[in-house]
């Protein structure tokens, strides 16, 4: 999940609905694309960037965490 894409949505108010409609993608799609079930396209990185966050950088936006589960 990229969980700092999730927090700037937040922080302006943005839903994965008004955010797919601006992209052209269908809801579904982008929901699963930001939990991490898809993978998103280079170009769909650059323009959610652009038309929403672009005072953050890609590398911020985009960094996914990585959940290790270690065993006893």
């Amino acid at each position: 999940m990229f969980h700092n894409l999730r927090a700037e949505m937040a922080r302006h108010g943005l839903t994965v609905v008004s955010m797919a409609s601006k992209l052209n993608l269908n809801d579904r799609t982008l929901g699963n694309k930001i939990a991490g079930k898809s993978e998103f396209t280079w170009s769909e990185v650059r323009r959610i960037r652009a038309y929403f966050f672009p005072s953050c950088s890609v590398e911020y936006l985009f960094e996914q965490d990585e959940t290790c589960a270690t065993s006893a």
